[in-house]
Protein backbone atom coordinates (compact mmCIF):
# COMPACT_ATOMS: atom_id res chain seq x y z
CA UNK A 1 0.00 0.00 0.00
CA UNK A 2 1.15 3.33 -0.93
CA UNK A 3 2.16 5.90 1.90
CA UNK A 4 0.00 8.68 2.77
CA UNK A 5 3.03 10.76 1.94
CA UNK A 6 2.59 10.38 -1.53
CA UNK A 7 -0.70 11.94 -2.14
CA UNK A 8 -1.23 14.96 -3.25
CA UNK A 9 -1.20 18.26 -0.67
CA UNK A 10 -5.08 18.93 -1.52
CA UNK A 11 -5.63 15.41 -0.56
CA UNK A 12 -3.96 16.06 2.39
CA UNK A 13 -5.63 18.88 3.49
CA UNK A 14 -8.99 17.36 2.34
CA UNK A 15 -8.17 14.20 4.88
CA UNK A 16 -7.55 16.98 7.58
CA UNK A 17 -10.38 18.83 7.20
CA UNK A 18 -12.39 15.59 7.50
CA UNK A 19 -10.60 14.95 10.72
CA UNK A 20 -8.93 11.24 9.35
CA UNK A 21 -5.99 12.67 10.42
CA UNK A 22 -4.88 15.48 13.08
CA UNK A 23 -2.82 18.01 12.00
CA UNK A 24 0.07 16.71 14.54
CA UNK A 25 -0.31 12.96 13.88
CA UNK A 26 0.32 14.27 9.88
CA UNK A 27 3.92 16.49 10.66
CA UNK A 28 4.79 13.64 12.75
CA UNK A 29 4.59 10.91 9.84
CA UNK A 30 6.71 13.14 7.74
CA UNK A 31 9.08 14.12 10.09
CA UNK A 32 9.80 10.07 10.71
CA UNK A 33 10.12 9.47 7.04
CA UNK A 34 12.59 12.41 6.75
CA UNK A 35 14.15 10.95 9.79
CA UNK A 36 14.45 7.51 7.63
CA UNK A 37 15.51 9.07 4.01
CA UNK A 38 16.65 11.76 3.86
CA UNK A 39 20.51 10.56 5.25
CA UNK A 40 20.37 8.69 1.98
CA UNK A 41 18.98 12.11 -0.31
CA UNK A 42 20.11 15.28 1.88
CA UNK A 43 17.35 17.33 0.15
CA UNK A 44 16.36 19.22 3.29
CA UNK A 45 19.11 20.67 5.05
CA UNK A 46 17.47 23.02 7.69
CA UNK A 47 14.69 22.63 9.95
CA UNK A 48 12.93 24.01 12.90
CA UNK A 49 10.98 21.22 14.38
CA UNK A 50 9.98 22.75 17.77
CA UNK A 51 8.38 25.76 15.79
CA UNK A 52 6.92 23.28 13.15
CA UNK A 53 4.92 21.14 16.26
CA UNK A 54 4.24 24.35 18.00
CA UNK A 55 1.75 25.35 14.90
CA UNK A 56 0.86 21.88 13.74
CA UNK A 57 -0.76 21.77 17.75
CA UNK A 58 -2.38 24.89 17.33
CA UNK A 59 -3.54 24.09 13.54
CA UNK A 60 -5.36 21.28 15.59
CA UNK A 61 -6.87 23.52 18.29
CA UNK A 62 -8.29 25.64 15.67
CA UNK A 63 -9.33 22.98 13.32
CA UNK A 64 -11.43 21.35 16.87
CA UNK A 65 -13.31 25.00 16.81
CA UNK A 66 -14.33 24.48 12.98
CA UNK A 67 -11.38 27.60 12.53
CA UNK A 68 -9.70 26.59 8.61
CA UNK A 69 -6.91 28.59 8.28
CA UNK A 70 -6.61 27.86 4.68
CA UNK A 71 -7.06 25.61 1.85
CA UNK A 72 -3.71 23.36 2.95
CA UNK A 73 -4.80 23.67 7.11
CA UNK A 74 -2.03 21.71 8.42
CA UNK A 75 -0.05 20.43 5.53
CA UNK A 76 3.40 20.04 6.42
CA UNK A 77 5.63 21.97 3.94
CA UNK A 78 9.46 22.65 3.11
CA UNK A 79 10.44 25.69 0.98
CA UNK A 80 13.90 26.00 -1.52
CA UNK A 81 16.40 27.42 0.38
CA UNK A 82 17.20 30.90 -1.03
CA UNK A 83 13.05 31.76 0.50
CA UNK A 84 14.32 33.75 3.52
CA UNK A 85 12.19 32.10 6.77
CA UNK A 86 12.50 34.05 9.45
CA UNK A 87 15.39 32.79 11.76
CA UNK A 88 16.66 30.49 9.74
CA UNK A 89 19.95 30.88 7.01
CA UNK A 90 19.21 31.92 3.93
CA UNK A 91 22.53 31.12 2.28
CA UNK A 92 22.34 30.35 -1.45
CA UNK A 93 24.98 27.84 -0.74
CA UNK A 94 27.72 30.43 -0.71
CA UNK A 95 30.08 30.05 2.58
CA UNK A 96 30.38 33.71 3.45
CA UNK A 97 26.55 33.47 4.18
CA UNK A 98 26.35 30.77 6.60
CA UNK A 99 25.56 32.84 9.77
CA UNK A 100 22.94 35.20 6.93
CA UNK A 101 19.90 34.54 9.43
CA UNK A 102 16.66 36.07 8.04
CA UNK A 103 14.82 38.17 10.35
CA UNK A 104 11.40 37.74 8.59
CA UNK A 105 9.62 35.65 6.38
CA UNK A 106 9.66 36.07 2.52
CA UNK A 107 6.06 37.51 1.41
CA UNK A 108 5.60 33.85 -0.43
CA UNK A 109 6.11 32.28 2.43
CA UNK A 110 3.97 34.58 4.65
CA UNK A 111 1.77 33.27 1.73
CA UNK A 112 1.93 30.31 2.13
CA UNK A 113 1.73 29.91 6.33
CA UNK A 114 -1.79 32.47 4.90
CA UNK A 115 -2.98 29.47 3.46
CA UNK A 116 -2.25 27.36 6.38
CA UNK A 117 0.59 25.14 5.83
CA UNK A 118 2.96 23.63 8.55
CA UNK A 119 6.53 24.87 7.42
CA UNK A 120 9.18 22.51 8.80
CA UNK A 121 12.51 23.12 6.68
CA UNK A 122 14.03 24.55 3.76
CA UNK A 123 15.48 22.24 0.60
CA UNK A 124 19.07 22.44 -1.29
CA UNK A 125 20.38 24.77 -3.53
CA UNK A 126 23.70 25.19 -6.08
CA UNK A 127 26.10 27.77 -5.06
CA UNK A 128 24.18 31.01 -6.07
CA UNK A 129 21.60 28.87 -7.82
CA UNK A 130 23.42 28.39 -10.53
CA UNK A 131 23.31 24.98 -11.89
CA UNK A 132 21.52 22.08 -12.56
CA UNK A 133 22.33 19.93 -9.67
CA UNK A 134 22.21 20.92 -6.73
CA UNK A 135 25.62 20.67 -4.55
CA UNK A 136 27.62 23.41 -2.72
CA UNK A 137 30.23 23.41 0.19
CA UNK A 138 27.73 24.43 2.80
CA UNK A 139 25.25 21.27 3.10
CA UNK A 140 27.21 19.14 0.31
CA UNK A 141 25.33 17.45 -2.63
CA UNK A 142 21.58 16.50 -2.91
CA UNK A 143 20.77 12.69 -4.78
CA UNK A 144 18.15 11.53 -6.78
CA UNK A 145 15.51 9.32 -5.23
CA UNK A 146 15.02 7.26 -8.63
CA UNK A 147 18.78 6.64 -8.49
CA UNK A 148 21.14 8.07 -5.67
CA UNK A 149 23.67 8.80 -8.38
CA UNK A 150 22.20 11.12 -10.26
CA UNK A 151 21.27 15.01 -9.35
CA UNK A 152 18.06 15.74 -8.63
CA UNK A 153 18.04 18.97 -10.48
CA UNK A 154 18.91 22.55 -9.47
CA UNK A 155 18.43 24.82 -8.27
CA UNK A 156 15.35 23.62 -6.50
CA UNK A 157 17.01 19.87 -6.72
CA UNK A 158 16.26 19.77 -2.44
CA UNK A 159 12.70 21.06 -3.14
CA UNK A 160 12.00 17.82 -6.21
CA UNK A 161 14.18 15.32 -3.95
CA UNK A 162 12.07 15.94 -1.11
CA UNK A 163 8.49 15.61 -2.65
CA UNK A 164 9.23 12.13 -5.04
CA UNK A 165 10.46 10.59 -1.86
CA UNK A 166 8.01 11.75 0.17
CA UNK A 167 9.22 13.72 2.59
CA UNK A 168 7.01 16.84 2.41
CA UNK A 169 3.77 17.60 1.34
CA UNK A 170 4.30 20.44 -1.53
CA UNK A 171 7.06 22.89 -2.52
CA UNK A 172 8.27 26.23 -3.50
CA UNK A 173 11.20 26.54 -5.94
CA UNK A 174 12.74 29.76 -7.94
CA UNK A 175 13.72 29.62 -11.67
CA UNK A 176 15.54 31.58 -13.71
CA UNK A 177 16.83 28.89 -16.40
CA UNK A 178 14.75 25.92 -15.77
CA UNK A 179 15.48 26.06 -11.57
CA UNK A 180 11.37 24.72 -10.92
CA UNK A 181 11.37 23.05 -14.71
CA UNK A 182 14.55 20.52 -14.59
CA UNK A 183 14.04 19.13 -11.18
CA UNK A 184 10.58 18.32 -11.90
CA UNK A 185 11.16 16.80 -15.05
CA UNK A 186 14.44 15.06 -13.39
CA UNK A 187 12.48 13.57 -10.41
CA UNK A 188 9.02 12.78 -11.90
CA UNK A 189 7.08 16.03 -10.59
CA UNK A 190 4.57 18.84 -11.58
CA UNK A 191 6.45 22.37 -11.33
CA UNK A 192 5.10 25.55 -12.46
CA UNK A 193 7.12 28.78 -13.83
CA UNK A 194 5.24 31.42 -13.55
CA UNK A 195 4.44 34.40 -15.85
CA UNK A 196 7.35 36.60 -15.39
CA UNK A 197 6.31 39.40 -12.42
CA UNK A 198 3.10 37.67 -11.18
CA UNK A 199 4.39 36.04 -8.17
CA UNK A 200 6.23 38.87 -6.07
CA UNK A 201 9.57 37.59 -4.78
CA UNK A 202 10.28 39.67 -2.03
CA UNK A 203 12.63 37.78 0.54
CA UNK A 204 14.20 35.84 -2.08
CA UNK A 205 17.22 37.69 -2.75
CA UNK A 206 20.77 38.23 -1.14
CA UNK A 207 21.71 41.60 0.79
CA UNK A 208 18.14 42.19 1.39
CA UNK A 209 17.54 43.81 -2.30
CA UNK A 210 13.67 44.14 -3.14
CA UNK A 211 13.94 44.68 -6.85
CA UNK A 212 12.60 42.08 -9.31
CA UNK A 213 15.18 40.53 -11.24
CA UNK A 214 15.18 39.73 -14.75
CA UNK A 215 13.47 36.63 -16.00
CA UNK A 216 13.52 35.32 -12.82
CA UNK A 217 10.23 34.21 -10.97
CA UNK A 218 9.10 31.91 -8.15
CA UNK A 219 6.73 29.05 -8.38
CA UNK A 220 5.10 25.79 -6.94
CA UNK A 221 6.59 22.38 -7.57
CA UNK A 222 4.07 19.16 -6.45
CA UNK A 223 2.83 15.58 -6.59
CA UNK A 224 -0.21 16.49 -9.32
CA UNK A 225 -1.21 19.59 -11.39
CA UNK A 226 -4.22 20.36 -8.83
CA UNK A 227 -1.52 20.94 -6.00
CA UNK A 228 0.81 23.53 -7.77
CA UNK A 229 -2.43 25.10 -9.61
CA UNK A 230 -3.05 25.97 -6.12
CA UNK A 231 0.26 26.90 -4.89
CA UNK A 232 -0.14 29.52 -7.90
CA UNK A 233 -2.90 31.06 -6.50
CA UNK A 234 -1.90 31.40 -3.72
CA UNK A 235 1.34 33.22 -3.86
CA UNK A 236 0.44 35.27 -7.26
CA UNK A 237 -1.07 38.52 -6.58
CA UNK A 238 0.81 42.49 -6.17
CA UNK A 239 2.84 43.16 -3.41
CA UNK A 240 1.60 46.04 -1.40
CA UNK A 241 2.36 48.48 -3.36
CA UNK A 242 1.40 47.27 -6.28
CA UNK A 243 -1.73 46.27 -4.59
CA UNK A 244 -2.57 50.16 -4.81
CA UNK A 245 -3.28 50.24 -8.66
CA UNK A 246 -2.73 46.74 -9.89
CA UNK A 247 -4.88 43.33 -9.79
CA UNK A 248 -4.01 40.02 -11.24
CA UNK A 249 -6.72 38.26 -13.17
CA UNK A 250 -5.27 35.37 -14.96
CA UNK A 251 -8.16 34.02 -17.49
CA UNK A 252 -9.15 30.54 -16.93
CA UNK A 253 -8.73 28.25 -19.63
CA UNK A 254 -11.44 28.43 -22.60
CA UNK A 255 -11.00 24.94 -23.33
CA UNK A 256 -12.38 22.09 -21.43
CA UNK A 257 -11.27 18.61 -22.99
CA UNK A 258 -8.20 17.23 -25.04
CA UNK A 259 -10.31 17.98 -28.36
CA UNK A 260 -11.26 21.24 -27.50
CA UNK A 261 -7.04 22.25 -27.76
CA UNK A 262 -4.67 23.14 -30.58
CA UNK A 263 -1.23 22.55 -30.03
CA UNK A 264 2.16 22.67 -31.25
CA UNK A 265 4.82 20.27 -30.25
CA UNK A 266 8.47 20.16 -30.74
CA UNK A 267 11.18 16.95 -30.59
CA UNK A 268 14.19 18.67 -30.63
CA UNK A 269 16.11 21.07 -32.48
CA UNK A 270 19.93 21.48 -33.63
CA UNK A 271 20.45 24.57 -31.65
CA UNK A 272 19.52 21.75 -28.48
CA UNK A 273 19.53 18.37 -29.65
CA UNK A 274 17.35 16.44 -27.43
CA UNK A 275 18.21 12.37 -26.40
CA UNK A 276 16.77 10.02 -28.50
CA UNK A 277 14.35 8.49 -25.57
CA UNK A 278 13.46 11.45 -24.19
CA UNK A 279 12.02 12.34 -27.72
CA UNK A 280 10.54 8.85 -28.20
CA UNK A 281 8.43 9.97 -25.16
CA UNK A 282 6.95 12.65 -26.10
CA UNK A 283 6.36 10.86 -29.58
CA UNK A 284 4.56 8.66 -27.45
CA UNK A 285 2.79 11.31 -26.01
CA UNK A 286 1.94 12.72 -29.09
CA UNK A 287 0.53 9.68 -29.97
CA UNK A 288 -1.65 9.32 -27.43
CA UNK A 289 -3.24 12.98 -28.30
CA UNK A 290 -4.41 12.76 -31.55
CA UNK A 291 -6.00 9.70 -30.26
CA UNK A 292 -7.62 12.19 -27.84
CA UNK A 293 -8.54 14.26 -30.63
CA UNK A 294 -6.14 17.03 -30.06
CA UNK A 295 -4.92 18.96 -33.30
CA UNK A 296 -1.33 18.57 -33.37
CA UNK A 297 1.28 20.46 -35.54
CA UNK A 298 4.67 19.12 -35.21
CA UNK A 299 6.37 22.12 -37.78
CA UNK A 300 4.91 25.23 -36.80
CA UNK A 301 6.91 27.40 -34.81
CA UNK A 302 7.00 30.71 -33.90
CA UNK A 303 8.90 33.03 -36.20
CA UNK A 304 12.12 33.60 -34.58
CA UNK A 305 15.41 31.86 -35.21
CA UNK A 306 16.09 29.34 -32.74
CA UNK A 307 19.99 30.46 -32.67
CA UNK A 308 19.00 34.10 -32.52
CA UNK A 309 16.62 33.03 -29.15
CA UNK A 310 19.28 31.09 -27.33
CA UNK A 311 22.34 33.63 -28.04
CA UNK A 312 19.84 36.31 -26.37
CA UNK A 313 19.19 34.52 -23.17
CA UNK A 314 22.71 33.18 -22.90
CA UNK A 315 23.71 36.81 -22.63
CA UNK A 316 20.80 38.29 -20.60
CA UNK A 317 20.69 35.40 -18.06
CA UNK A 318 24.05 36.26 -17.32
CA UNK A 319 23.16 40.35 -17.00
CA UNK A 320 20.55 39.22 -14.45
CA UNK A 321 22.51 37.41 -12.09
CA UNK A 322 25.58 39.56 -12.68
CA UNK A 323 23.94 41.19 -9.62
CA UNK A 324 24.62 38.29 -7.33
CA UNK A 325 28.83 39.31 -7.93
CA UNK A 326 31.02 40.78 -4.92
CA UNK A 327 33.04 43.84 -6.63
CA UNK A 328 35.73 41.72 -6.97
CA UNK A 329 34.71 38.40 -8.75
CA UNK A 330 32.78 41.48 -11.09
CA UNK A 331 36.47 42.65 -11.83
CA UNK A 332 37.44 38.96 -12.58
CA UNK A 333 34.97 38.61 -15.28
CA UNK A 334 35.72 41.85 -16.25
CA UNK A 335 39.15 41.52 -17.16
CA UNK A 336 38.10 37.98 -18.48
CA UNK A 337 35.79 39.74 -21.01
CA UNK A 338 38.50 42.13 -22.37
CA UNK A 339 40.48 39.29 -23.38
CA UNK A 340 38.03 38.11 -25.55
CA UNK A 341 38.26 37.63 -29.46
CA UNK A 342 36.03 40.06 -31.13
CA UNK A 343 34.16 36.95 -33.03
CA UNK A 344 34.06 34.17 -29.79
CA UNK A 345 30.24 33.41 -29.22
CA UNK A 346 30.90 30.37 -27.75
CA UNK A 347 28.50 29.88 -24.16
CA UNK A 348 31.20 31.30 -22.16
CA UNK A 349 32.19 34.37 -24.12
CA UNK A 350 28.43 35.06 -24.16
CA UNK A 351 27.96 34.99 -20.17
CA UNK A 352 31.11 36.93 -19.47
CA UNK A 353 29.75 39.59 -22.36
CA UNK A 354 26.67 39.36 -20.52
CA UNK A 355 27.87 39.59 -16.99
CA UNK A 356 30.14 42.73 -18.04
CA UNK A 357 28.22 44.75 -20.68
CA UNK A 358 27.01 47.66 -21.03
CA UNK A 359 23.42 49.29 -20.55
CA UNK A 360 22.90 50.59 -23.77
CA UNK A 361 23.84 46.78 -25.38
CA UNK A 362 21.19 45.51 -22.41
CA UNK A 363 18.19 47.86 -23.89
CA UNK A 364 19.54 47.04 -27.72
CA UNK A 365 19.12 43.25 -26.44
CA UNK A 366 15.95 43.99 -24.57
CA UNK A 367 14.64 45.67 -27.50
CA UNK A 368 15.38 41.60 -29.47
CA UNK A 369 13.62 40.24 -26.79
CA UNK A 370 10.46 42.23 -27.05
CA UNK A 371 10.71 41.83 -30.77
CA UNK A 372 10.29 37.87 -30.01
CA UNK A 373 7.84 38.18 -27.03
CA UNK A 374 5.35 39.91 -30.23
CA UNK A 375 6.13 37.03 -32.45
CA UNK A 376 5.29 34.02 -29.69
CA UNK A 377 1.89 36.67 -29.46
CA UNK A 378 1.35 35.83 -33.04
CA UNK A 379 2.10 32.28 -32.47
CA UNK A 380 -1.06 31.92 -29.65
CA UNK A 381 -3.46 33.27 -31.95
CA UNK A 382 -3.28 30.20 -33.67
CA UNK A 383 -2.29 27.92 -31.29
CA UNK A 384 -3.64 27.35 -27.55
CA UNK A 385 -0.21 25.62 -26.33
CA UNK A 386 3.02 24.36 -27.34
CA UNK A 387 4.68 21.33 -26.00
CA UNK A 388 8.37 20.79 -26.06
CA UNK A 389 11.40 19.48 -24.33
CA UNK A 390 12.57 20.48 -20.19
CA UNK A 391 16.00 19.18 -20.91
CA UNK A 392 18.19 17.66 -23.61
CA UNK A 393 18.58 14.43 -21.59
CA UNK A 394 16.70 12.71 -18.41
CA UNK A 395 18.91 13.53 -15.00
CA UNK A 396 22.45 12.83 -15.81
CA UNK A 397 25.48 11.67 -12.74
CA UNK A 398 26.88 14.32 -10.11
CA UNK A 399 29.54 16.12 -11.72
CA UNK A 400 30.97 18.73 -9.70
CA UNK A 401 32.90 20.46 -12.23
CA UNK A 402 31.60 24.13 -13.16
CA UNK A 403 29.04 24.67 -15.41
CA UNK A 404 30.61 25.59 -18.36
CA UNK A 405 33.75 22.78 -17.94
CA UNK A 406 31.14 19.84 -18.15
CA UNK A 407 30.12 17.82 -21.07
CA UNK A 408 26.64 16.27 -21.62
CA UNK A 409 26.91 13.24 -23.72
CA UNK A 410 23.30 13.42 -25.85
CA UNK A 411 23.11 10.49 -28.89
CA UNK A 412 26.33 9.43 -27.98
CA UNK A 413 27.93 12.80 -28.87
CA UNK A 414 29.75 15.40 -26.35
CA UNK A 415 28.18 18.51 -26.09
CA UNK A 416 28.96 21.57 -23.74
CA UNK A 417 26.60 20.94 -20.47
CA UNK A 418 25.66 24.88 -20.62
CA UNK A 419 23.78 23.79 -24.09
CA UNK A 420 20.83 22.56 -21.63
CA UNK A 421 19.54 26.00 -20.63
CA UNK A 422 18.07 26.31 -24.22
CA UNK A 423 15.27 24.76 -23.76
CA UNK A 424 14.73 27.07 -20.31
CA UNK A 425 15.25 30.13 -22.31
CA UNK A 426 13.28 29.10 -25.55
CA UNK A 427 10.41 30.14 -23.51
CA UNK A 428 11.15 31.78 -20.64
CA UNK A 429 12.82 34.49 -22.04
CA UNK A 430 10.21 36.05 -23.44
CA UNK A 431 8.35 36.13 -19.83
CA UNK A 432 5.83 32.65 -20.79
CA UNK A 433 4.08 30.43 -18.50
CA UNK A 434 5.08 26.87 -18.50
CA UNK A 435 4.10 23.45 -16.73
CA UNK A 436 5.68 20.14 -16.23
CA UNK A 437 4.07 17.38 -16.13
CA UNK A 438 5.72 13.77 -15.86
CA UNK A 439 5.19 11.77 -19.23
CA UNK A 440 7.12 8.63 -18.36
CA UNK A 441 10.79 6.67 -17.55
CA UNK A 442 13.55 6.05 -19.64
CA UNK A 443 15.06 2.18 -20.10
CA UNK A 444 17.12 3.08 -17.17
CA UNK A 445 13.73 3.79 -15.56
CA UNK A 446 14.56 7.79 -15.22
CA UNK A 447 11.66 10.49 -15.26
CA UNK A 448 11.35 12.27 -18.11
CA UNK A 449 8.66 15.39 -18.30
CA UNK A 450 7.15 18.05 -20.70
CA UNK A 451 6.78 21.42 -20.97
CA UNK A 452 3.62 22.81 -21.60
CA UNK A 453 3.84 26.50 -22.71
CA UNK A 454 0.90 28.56 -22.70
CA UNK A 455 0.63 32.79 -24.02
CA UNK A 456 1.89 35.02 -21.34
CA UNK A 457 -0.72 35.14 -18.92
CA UNK A 458 -1.81 31.71 -19.85
CA UNK A 459 -0.76 29.72 -16.86
CA UNK A 460 -3.97 28.31 -16.32
CA UNK A 461 -4.55 26.81 -19.31
CA UNK A 462 -1.08 24.94 -19.27
CA UNK A 463 -1.95 23.52 -15.52
CA UNK A 464 -5.55 23.00 -17.42
CA UNK A 465 -3.96 20.90 -19.90
CA UNK A 466 -1.16 19.37 -17.23
CA UNK A 467 -4.45 18.35 -15.02
CA UNK A 468 -5.45 16.58 -18.15
CA UNK A 469 -2.40 14.67 -18.76
CA UNK A 470 -2.63 13.45 -15.24
CA UNK A 471 -5.82 11.99 -15.41
CA UNK A 472 -5.90 10.59 -19.02
CA UNK A 473 -2.03 9.76 -19.45
CA UNK A 474 0.61 9.96 -16.41
CA UNK A 475 0.42 11.01 -12.79
CA UNK A 476 3.47 11.28 -10.35
CA UNK A 477 4.45 7.82 -9.52
CA UNK A 478 6.60 7.21 -6.24
CA UNK A 479 10.60 6.29 -7.12
CA UNK A 480 10.78 2.34 -5.82
CA UNK A 481 12.45 2.09 -2.65
CA UNK A 482 10.31 5.07 -0.96
CA UNK A 483 6.71 3.69 -1.60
Amino acid sequence: MTDIAFKSAKSLAAMVRAKKIGCTELLMHFLDRVERFNPSLNAIIQTDIPRAKKRARAADRALAKGDIWGPLHGVPMTVKESHDVAGLPSTWGVPAMRKNIAAEDSLAVKRWLGAGVTLFGKTNVPLLLADSQSWNEIYGSTNNPWNLDMVPGGSSGGASAALASGMTGIEMGSDIASSIRNPAHFCGLFGHKPTFGICPPRGHALGGAVAMADISVIGPLGRSAGDVALGLSIIAGPDEIDAKGIKLQLPAPAKKSFADYKIGIIYSDPTAPVDREVQSLIQELAKFLRGQKVRIDEKARPDIKMDDIHRTFDILLRAATSGRMDDAGYERLLRQAQRLRPGDDSVKARGLRGATMRHRDMLKLNEARHQMRWKWHEYFQDFDLLLCPVMCTAAFPHDHKPSYDRLSTINGKKYPAMMETFWAGYTGLTYLPSTVAPIGLTKAGLPVGVQIVAPQYGDRTSLHFAGLLERHYRAFQPPPGFE
